[in-house]
C-alpha cells in the first residue's frame, strides 16, 4: 500500500461548546485526524489572523504534513467528515466556521476533480499569509507544482505586498 503525504492548513474562528476556543479546536482536530488513521508527521504552531469577506471574528490558523494511503478525493472526503463532527457551517462563505480543513498540496503533485470540487494545489494558497506562515514552519522546501516554487519562497513573496 503506497502512502503519499498532504499538506493541509487549519483554521477556526468559533468557539465550540466541547472544545473552547478557536487555537483549542486546532488541537483538538489534530487529535481528530490521528483518530481516522491519518498519521500526522508535522503541525506548525497556531497563529492569529484577521478574517476574510464578511466575519468579523479572528481566526487561529494552522498546518499540518499528514501521511495517508488515501487519494486526494479520500482524503478530501475524511477531511469534511471531520469538520462535520466539530458542526456544520452556516451561512456564507468564509463566514465563521468552527474548523475549516484544506488540502494545499500532495506528494505526488497536481490534482484536479469537479466531483467533489478539488484542486491541488489550493488555489488560493499562495495569496494568504496565514496559510503560508504556518506552512512555511513545517514545509518550507514542498513545492507549488504550478509556480515551481517552494513555500518557504511564497511566504517571503507574500510578506512583500
Amino acid at each position: 500500500m503506497t502512502k503519499s503525504r498532504f499538506l493541509i492548513a487549519l483554521g477556526s474562528n468559533q468557539r465550540h461548546i466541547r472544545y473552547g476556543l478557536p487555537p483549542a479546536i486546532l488541537t483538538a482536530a489534530i487529535a481528530a485526524l490521528n483518530k481516522q488513521k491519518l498519521t500526522v508527521l508535522k503541525q506548525s504552531s497556531t497563529i492569529n489572523s484577521l478574517p476574510i469577506g464578511p466575519s468579523k471574528r479572528r481566526y487561529a490558523n494552522g498546518a499540518a504534513i499528514l501521511e495517508s494511503a488515501h487519494d486526494p478525493i479520500d482524503m478530501l472526503r475524511a477531511l469534511k467528515s471531520i469538520e462535520a463532527t466539530f458542526g456544520q457551517r452556516r451561512g456564507q462563505i468564509w463566514s465563521r466556521r468552527v474548523l475549516d480543513l484544506d488540502i494545499l498540496l500532495w506528494s505526488e503533485g497536481a490534482f484536479s476533480s469537479d466531483r467533489p470540487a478539488l484542486v491541488i494545489p489550493h488555489a488560493e494558497m499562495k495569496y494568504r499569509p496565514f496559510v503560508l506562515r504556518p506552512a512555511a514552519e513545517i514545509a518550507p522546501d514542498w513545492r507549488d507544482p504550478v509556480t515551481g516554487l517552494t513555500i518557504r519562497q511564497l511566504a517571503y513573496r507574500n510578506s512583500q505586498n
